[in-house]
């Protein structure tokens, strides 16, 4: 199928729609796997979650990497995306902003072995920090504007230094037995909380 982009000369190739939908399949039976497994979890288990064949993956994703970097790229959209629907939809900003930040701590602490991975020397994951901040910084910025324009947070914090506290608050989950990472990012964001 081809989609003409206006007056442009050039097509523009598409997805067919039972093919987005099979992607999107694999990509949240693979993130189902790395939660539980990590990174290395073997294709065959991704596709008995998706119901699909190894081949289709492979088709998909010809490579570990690919896979990875598709499923990491697809996490980042879902979190950026909730965060104007997350504004429309709660009682306040400040109530946005802390459902959000909840679906960030459940993006960093879902991914086991990806740091590893992501320090390997596969191009695939040179640029998907670059993208991370791309895509989230600005989301967490909108909240963070909007809970400071309705008085309920301090004016000042900046939405990278948040991320980068809130992914170093993040670091020790599952490394030490009874460390509460949510537990400690609450406090954090209690902490912007005008009284």
């Amino acid at each position: 199928m081809i989609d003409r982009d206006g007056d442009s000369a050039s097509p523009t190739p598409r997805k067919r729609a039972d093919a987005r939908r099979n992607e999107a399949t694999l990509l949240e039976a693979a993130a189902a796997a790395f939660r539980t497994v990590g990174v290395d979890a073997p294709v065959r288990d991704i596709a008995a979650r998706a119901g699909v064949g190894v081949g289709t993956i492979y088709r998909h994703f010809p490579t570990r990497a690919d896979l990875i970097v598709a499923v990491y790229r697809h996490q980042v959209e879902a979190c950026a995306e909730a965060a104007p629907t997350l504004l429309a939809t709660s009682g306040t900003p400040y109530a946005a902003l802390a459902t959000w930040i909840n679906l960030f701590v459940d993006f960093l602490v879902t991914k086991h072995g990806l740091a590893e991975a992501l320090q390997s020397d596969a191009a695939a994951f040179e640029t998907l920090h670059g993208y991370f901040l791309d895509r989230l910084v600005p989301a967490c910025a909108h909240l963070l504007d909007a809970a400071a324009a309705a008085g309920e947070i301090h004016p000042d914090p900046d939405a990278q230094e948040l991320l980068f506290a809130v992914g170093n608050l993040c670091a020790g989950a599952g490394r030490m037995p009874h460390y509460d990472a949510r537990r400690m990012v609450g406090l954090l964001i209690a902490g912007l909380r005008l009284r």
